[in-house]
């Protein structure tokens, strides 16, 4: 999908409101996953150190590779990805919102439970499954989003924690029905440790957010 540029020099310009007013929602899922402990480190060891681990945990996740167009930003050592509905629908192995909670989910526990150690560094992760999105950009040539459930995408976040996954009760209830229809018969580890529901007032969010949060365990 192609960012809509938006760009007018004229600030009474009436075209710019005709413009945004005719663009349609992109509804989809947002992830944002940081990485865990990388800025305290580059204090006390060398970038051939840190640096490998970055590389390390950034290659783990497949998810990356899996959807590289779906990269949004990169803002220090936190990721942002949107994948619109309509695309993820068509994809292969990973095409609905369960496979998607089970792909990070594995990927965060490979990290924690990875026999060696010291080669990553442990990540924390959001998700969101957004309706009120636009896919817009104000400088060309680069894909972004915008819209309220970006920036509530963005208030999970000071949620999680190292090896947690938050995911905001929409997302949730997204990845129950795909469970309850299309795997039923499968058993599924990460809903097992999923919490009970959280209601927060988050700053600049008029009403309460519910969410969820899936701690991984050290085995």
């Amino acid at each position: 999908m192609k960012s809509e540029y938006v760009h007018y020099k004229d600030p009474t310009s009436s075209q710019i409101e005709a413009h945004l007013k005719g663009l349609e929602k992109c509804p989809g899922v947002c992830i944002f996953v940081d990485i865990v402990g990388s800025t305290n480190i580059k204090y006390i060891e060398p970038i051939e150190i840190w640096g490998k681990k970055l590389n390390n945990t950034f290659n783990f996740f497949s998810l990356l590779n899996d959807f590289p167009e779906h990269f949004v930003k990169g803002i220090g050592d936190e990721l942002m990805l949107y994948i619109p509905d309509a695309e993820l629908i068509n994809k292969n192995s990973i095409k609905d919102y369960y496979s998607l909670l089970e792909e990070i989910y594995a990927t965060l526990d490979n990290i924690m439970n990875f026999p060696l150690d010291d080669l990553f560094y442990s990540c924390k992760v959001a998700i969101h499954y957004c309706q009120d999105v636009y896919n817009l950009t104000y400088f060309k040539g680069f894909n972004d989003y915008y819209g309220i459930d970006i920036d509530l995408s963005a208030r999970l976040m000071s949620k999680a924690v190292a090896n947690r996954i938050v995911l905001s009760e929409a997302f949730y209830k997204k990845v129950l029905a795909d469970k309850n229809s299309e795997y039923h018969d499968r058993s599924s580890l990460c809903l097992r440790n999923v919490s009970d529901k959280y209601i927060e007032d988050f700053k600049g969010v008029p009403h309460p957010t519910e969410y969820r949060i899936i701690n991984l365990m050290k085995l």
